[in-house]
Protein backbone atom coordinates (compact mmCIF):
# COMPACT_ATOMS: atom_id res chain seq x y z
CA UNK A 1 0.00 0.00 0.00
CA UNK A 2 1.15 3.59 -0.66
CA UNK A 3 2.28 5.28 1.87
CA UNK A 4 0.09 8.49 1.90
CA UNK A 5 2.08 10.62 4.35
CA UNK A 6 4.72 11.24 2.00
CA UNK A 7 3.04 11.71 -1.35
CA UNK A 8 3.21 15.03 -1.20
CA UNK A 9 7.26 14.70 -0.95
CA UNK A 10 7.15 13.02 -4.59
CA UNK A 11 4.23 14.11 -6.81
CA UNK A 12 4.48 16.64 -9.17
CA UNK A 13 1.08 18.20 -9.21
CA UNK A 14 -0.62 18.98 -12.89
CA UNK A 15 -3.90 18.40 -12.56
CA UNK A 16 -5.35 19.23 -9.54
CA UNK A 17 -7.52 22.58 -10.53
CA UNK A 18 -9.25 20.07 -12.63
CA UNK A 19 -10.26 16.85 -11.31
CA UNK A 20 -9.50 16.52 -7.47
CA UNK A 21 -6.75 14.03 -8.37
CA UNK A 22 -2.58 14.82 -8.97
CA UNK A 23 -0.16 13.27 -10.85
CA UNK A 24 2.70 11.42 -10.27
CA UNK A 25 6.24 10.99 -11.84
CA UNK A 26 5.16 7.49 -13.40
CA UNK A 27 1.55 8.94 -14.33
CA UNK A 28 -0.53 7.70 -11.59
CA UNK A 29 -3.44 9.89 -10.91
CA UNK A 30 -4.12 10.28 -7.22
CA UNK A 31 -7.25 10.78 -5.56
CA UNK A 32 -6.99 13.50 -2.71
CA UNK A 33 -9.41 13.20 0.37
CA UNK A 34 -9.32 16.61 2.73
CA UNK A 35 -10.86 16.27 6.09
CA UNK A 36 -11.49 18.95 8.52
CA UNK A 37 -9.62 19.67 11.74
CA UNK A 38 -10.82 16.87 14.04
CA UNK A 39 -11.03 13.49 15.03
CA UNK A 40 -14.00 12.14 13.20
CA UNK A 41 -12.90 14.04 10.31
CA UNK A 42 -9.59 12.12 9.87
CA UNK A 43 -11.34 8.52 10.51
CA UNK A 44 -13.76 8.80 7.92
CA UNK A 45 -11.40 10.21 5.42
CA UNK A 46 -9.05 7.60 5.98
CA UNK A 47 -11.96 4.95 5.72
CA UNK A 48 -12.92 6.47 2.18
CA UNK A 49 -9.53 6.00 1.61
CA UNK A 50 -8.49 2.63 2.26
CA UNK A 51 -11.76 1.67 0.47
CA UNK A 52 -10.46 3.19 -2.76
CA UNK A 53 -7.35 1.62 -2.31
CA UNK A 54 -8.39 -2.02 -1.93
CA UNK A 55 -9.91 -1.56 -4.98
CA UNK A 56 -6.73 -0.13 -6.70
CA UNK A 57 -7.37 3.50 -6.56
CA UNK A 58 -4.13 5.44 -5.34
CA UNK A 59 -5.76 7.51 -2.45
CA UNK A 60 -3.95 10.60 -0.51
CA UNK A 61 -5.33 12.09 2.26
CA UNK A 62 -4.69 15.41 3.85
CA UNK A 63 -5.85 15.48 7.49
CA UNK A 64 -6.50 18.68 8.64
CA UNK A 65 -6.55 20.69 5.49
CA UNK A 66 -8.88 23.57 7.33
CA UNK A 67 -12.56 24.72 8.14
CA UNK A 68 -15.69 24.48 6.69
CA UNK A 69 -14.88 27.03 3.55
CA UNK A 70 -11.04 25.82 2.81
CA UNK A 71 -12.33 22.53 2.35
CA UNK A 72 -15.14 23.24 0.61
CA UNK A 73 -13.64 25.74 -1.81
CA UNK A 74 -10.82 22.89 -2.33
CA UNK A 75 -13.72 20.60 -3.78
CA UNK A 76 -15.20 23.25 -6.03
CA UNK A 77 -12.04 23.93 -7.67
CA UNK A 78 -11.22 20.62 -7.88
CA UNK A 79 -8.49 20.88 -5.68
CA UNK A 80 -10.20 17.64 -3.63
CA UNK A 81 -11.87 15.30 -5.31
CA UNK A 82 -14.02 14.15 -1.35
CA UNK A 83 -14.35 15.57 2.09
CA UNK A 84 -17.02 14.82 4.83
CA UNK A 85 -19.40 17.41 5.35
CA UNK A 86 -22.84 17.97 7.41
CA UNK A 87 -26.27 18.85 6.26
CA UNK A 88 -26.80 21.45 9.26
CA UNK A 89 -23.20 23.29 8.19
CA UNK A 90 -24.20 23.27 4.33
CA UNK A 91 -27.50 24.47 5.88
CA UNK A 92 -26.04 27.34 7.58
CA UNK A 93 -22.50 27.83 6.49
CA UNK A 94 -22.19 26.88 3.18
CA UNK A 95 -25.78 28.47 1.85
CA UNK A 96 -26.48 30.95 4.16
CA UNK A 97 -30.35 29.61 4.10
CA UNK A 98 -32.78 30.94 6.20
CA UNK A 99 -33.48 28.71 9.63
CA UNK A 100 -36.71 27.60 9.81
CA UNK A 101 -38.51 27.16 12.92
CA UNK A 102 -38.15 23.68 13.31
CA UNK A 103 -35.55 21.66 11.72
CA UNK A 104 -37.08 18.74 9.98
CA UNK A 105 -34.15 15.86 9.15
CA UNK A 106 -35.84 15.34 6.19
CA UNK A 107 -36.25 18.26 4.96
CA UNK A 108 -32.77 20.09 5.62
CA UNK A 109 -31.11 17.22 3.93
CA UNK A 110 -33.38 17.45 0.91
CA UNK A 111 -32.66 20.96 0.39
CA UNK A 112 -28.59 20.57 0.69
CA UNK A 113 -28.77 18.01 -1.46
CA UNK A 114 -30.81 19.81 -3.96
CA UNK A 115 -28.63 23.42 -3.11
CA UNK A 116 -24.96 21.21 -3.71
CA UNK A 117 -26.24 19.95 -7.13
CA UNK A 118 -27.65 22.66 -8.70
CA UNK A 119 -25.46 25.46 -7.55
CA UNK A 120 -21.98 23.82 -6.88
CA UNK A 121 -22.09 20.51 -8.78
CA UNK A 122 -21.40 18.63 -5.86
CA UNK A 123 -22.52 15.45 -5.25
CA UNK A 124 -23.60 13.54 -1.62
CA UNK A 125 -21.69 10.28 -2.01
CA UNK A 126 -22.82 8.48 1.04
CA UNK A 127 -24.86 9.63 3.95
CA UNK A 128 -22.50 7.41 7.02
CA UNK A 129 -25.51 7.52 9.35
CA UNK A 130 -24.28 9.10 12.30
CA UNK A 131 -24.93 13.02 13.06
CA UNK A 132 -22.69 15.22 14.87
CA UNK A 133 -25.27 17.88 16.52
CA UNK A 134 -25.19 20.20 19.47
CA UNK A 135 -26.78 18.45 22.35
CA UNK A 136 -27.52 19.07 25.86
CA UNK A 137 -25.81 16.89 28.50
CA UNK A 138 -26.80 15.63 31.57
CA UNK A 139 -24.91 13.68 34.47
CA UNK A 140 -26.71 9.84 33.74
CA UNK A 141 -27.02 9.38 37.65
CA UNK A 142 -29.08 12.45 37.78
CA UNK A 143 -31.38 11.84 34.69
CA UNK A 144 -31.80 8.51 35.46
CA UNK A 145 -33.13 9.64 39.17
CA UNK A 146 -35.39 11.78 37.26
CA UNK A 147 -36.37 9.63 34.54
CA UNK A 148 -35.76 12.06 32.29
CA UNK A 149 -34.34 11.62 28.58
CA UNK A 150 -35.48 14.19 26.71
CA UNK A 151 -34.67 17.76 26.48
CA UNK A 152 -38.22 19.21 27.04
CA UNK A 153 -38.32 17.06 30.28
CA UNK A 154 -35.97 19.52 31.85
CA UNK A 155 -38.80 22.27 31.73
CA UNK A 156 -39.81 21.42 35.52
CA UNK A 157 -36.01 21.83 36.78
CA UNK A 158 -34.24 24.68 34.58
CA UNK A 159 -35.06 27.61 36.34
CA UNK A 160 -32.73 26.33 39.47
CA UNK A 161 -30.05 24.82 36.61
CA UNK A 162 -26.89 26.22 35.34
CA UNK A 163 -25.19 25.27 31.80
CA UNK A 164 -22.17 25.25 30.87
CA UNK A 165 -21.98 26.56 27.24
CA UNK A 166 -18.96 27.30 24.95
CA UNK A 167 -19.47 30.76 23.45
CA UNK A 168 -20.50 30.11 20.35
CA UNK A 169 -23.21 27.69 21.34
CA UNK A 170 -24.19 30.41 23.59
CA UNK A 171 -24.70 33.06 21.17
CA UNK A 172 -25.78 31.30 18.02
CA UNK A 173 -29.15 31.65 16.82
CA UNK A 174 -29.54 27.63 16.08
CA UNK A 175 -27.77 27.03 19.67
CA UNK A 176 -28.55 28.01 22.95
CA UNK A 177 -31.44 31.25 22.03
CA UNK A 178 -33.19 29.05 19.54
CA UNK A 179 -33.17 25.54 22.35
CA UNK A 180 -34.92 28.18 24.12
CA UNK A 181 -37.53 29.38 22.24
CA UNK A 182 -38.38 26.34 21.08
CA UNK A 183 -38.51 24.72 24.73
CA UNK A 184 -40.31 27.76 26.28
CA UNK A 185 -38.16 27.87 29.12
CA UNK A 186 -35.03 29.45 30.54
CA UNK A 187 -31.86 27.94 32.60
CA UNK A 188 -31.21 29.81 35.88
CA UNK A 189 -27.82 30.68 34.52
CA UNK A 190 -25.44 30.26 31.57
CA UNK A 191 -21.63 29.98 32.38
CA UNK A 192 -19.86 30.09 28.97
CA UNK A 193 -16.59 28.42 28.80
CA UNK A 194 -13.67 26.72 26.54
CA UNK A 195 -15.54 23.17 26.06
CA UNK A 196 -12.76 21.33 28.03
CA UNK A 197 -13.42 23.43 30.52
CA UNK A 198 -17.20 22.66 30.70
CA UNK A 199 -16.01 18.76 30.99
CA UNK A 200 -14.45 19.64 33.99
CA UNK A 201 -17.03 21.98 35.46
CA UNK A 202 -19.88 19.38 35.40
CA UNK A 203 -17.70 16.47 36.57
CA UNK A 204 -17.04 18.31 39.62
CA UNK A 205 -20.38 19.63 39.87
CA UNK A 206 -20.11 23.67 38.88
CA UNK A 207 -22.48 23.35 36.11
CA UNK A 208 -25.94 21.40 36.16
CA UNK A 209 -25.81 21.07 32.53
CA UNK A 210 -23.32 21.34 29.28
CA UNK A 211 -23.68 22.06 25.43
CA UNK A 212 -22.33 18.98 23.91
CA UNK A 213 -21.60 17.46 20.63
CA UNK A 214 -23.62 14.26 19.84
CA UNK A 215 -20.09 12.46 18.73
CA UNK A 216 -17.97 13.69 21.48
CA UNK A 217 -16.12 10.31 23.73
CA UNK A 218 -15.95 12.46 26.47
CA UNK A 219 -19.75 12.44 27.00
CA UNK A 220 -18.85 8.60 27.77
CA UNK A 221 -15.62 9.32 29.43
CA UNK A 222 -17.49 11.76 32.24
CA UNK A 223 -20.70 9.73 32.85
CA UNK A 224 -22.92 11.84 31.05
CA UNK A 225 -26.46 11.06 29.15
CA UNK A 226 -27.01 13.25 25.87
CA UNK A 227 -30.75 14.34 26.17
CA UNK A 228 -33.01 13.79 23.12
CA UNK A 229 -33.77 17.08 21.03
CA UNK A 230 -37.49 16.10 21.00
CA UNK A 231 -38.75 19.50 19.99
CA UNK A 232 -36.00 19.32 16.93
CA UNK A 233 -34.66 23.17 18.11
CA UNK A 234 -31.27 22.14 16.71
CA UNK A 235 -30.20 21.60 13.29
CA UNK A 236 -29.21 18.13 12.07
CA UNK A 237 -26.02 18.12 11.30
CA UNK A 238 -26.15 14.28 9.28
CA UNK A 239 -22.51 13.27 8.55
CA UNK A 240 -22.10 13.03 4.29
CA UNK A 241 -19.63 12.44 2.03
CA UNK A 242 -19.20 15.21 -0.72
CA UNK A 243 -17.49 14.11 -4.23
CA UNK A 244 -16.72 16.55 -6.72
CA UNK A 245 -18.11 16.33 -10.50
CA UNK A 246 -15.68 14.40 -11.81
CA UNK A 247 -15.37 12.04 -9.01
CA UNK A 248 -18.82 11.55 -9.36
CA UNK A 249 -18.78 10.52 -12.84
CA UNK A 250 -16.10 7.41 -11.64
CA UNK A 251 -19.02 4.91 -11.51
CA UNK A 252 -16.74 2.55 -9.63
CA UNK A 253 -15.19 5.09 -7.07
CA UNK A 254 -19.00 5.79 -5.93
CA UNK A 255 -20.05 2.30 -5.69
CA UNK A 256 -17.13 1.93 -3.61
CA UNK A 257 -18.09 5.12 -1.45
CA UNK A 258 -21.10 4.07 -1.44
CA UNK A 259 -20.16 0.93 1.05
CA UNK A 260 -20.32 3.73 3.61
CA UNK A 261 -23.99 4.83 3.47
CA UNK A 262 -25.38 3.75 6.66
CA UNK A 263 -22.26 1.79 7.79
CA UNK A 264 -21.59 4.02 11.21
CA UNK A 265 -24.17 5.04 13.69
CA UNK A 266 -23.43 8.07 16.21
CA UNK A 267 -22.75 6.03 19.40
CA UNK A 268 -20.61 3.56 16.94
CA UNK A 269 -18.59 6.98 15.79
CA UNK A 270 -18.23 8.27 19.65
CA UNK A 271 -16.60 4.76 19.91
CA UNK A 272 -13.67 5.75 17.25
CA UNK A 273 -13.65 8.85 18.76
CA UNK A 274 -12.87 7.57 22.41
CA UNK A 275 -9.95 5.22 20.30
CA UNK A 276 -8.15 8.47 18.97
CA UNK A 277 -8.88 10.59 22.02
CA UNK A 278 -8.26 8.16 25.10
CA UNK A 279 -6.53 5.37 23.25
CA UNK A 280 -4.48 7.48 21.41
CA UNK A 281 -4.77 5.91 18.21
CA UNK A 282 -4.10 6.50 14.75
CA UNK A 283 -6.73 7.76 12.78
CA UNK A 284 -5.95 5.48 9.60
CA UNK A 285 -5.39 2.43 12.22
CA UNK A 286 -9.18 2.75 13.80
CA UNK A 287 -10.41 3.15 10.38
CA UNK A 288 -8.79 -0.23 8.91
CA UNK A 289 -9.54 -2.13 12.10
CA UNK A 290 -13.49 -1.30 11.79
CA UNK A 291 -13.88 -1.77 7.81
CA UNK A 292 -12.32 -5.33 9.16
CA UNK A 293 -14.47 -5.67 11.40
CA UNK A 294 -17.76 -4.94 8.98
CA UNK A 295 -16.28 -7.19 6.49
CA UNK A 296 -15.65 -4.21 3.97
CA UNK A 297 -11.37 -5.04 3.85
Amino acid sequence: MMNRGCIALVLIVAVASLSGCITSGDGEKTVVIGSKLFNEQYIVAHMAALLLEEQGYSVEVREGLGGTSVNYEALKKGQIACYLEYTGTAYNVIFKMDPPAIWDVGVIYGQVEEALMDIDGITIAANLGFRDDYAIAVPAAWASQRGITAVSELAPYAASMEIGTDPEFAARADGLPQMLAVYGFTFGKTNQMQPTLMYEAIKNELVDAISAYTTDARVDMYGLVILEDDLMAFPPYDAILLVNDRLAGDEAAMTVLSQLAGLVDTDTMRALYYEYDVDKREAEDIARDFLESVGLL
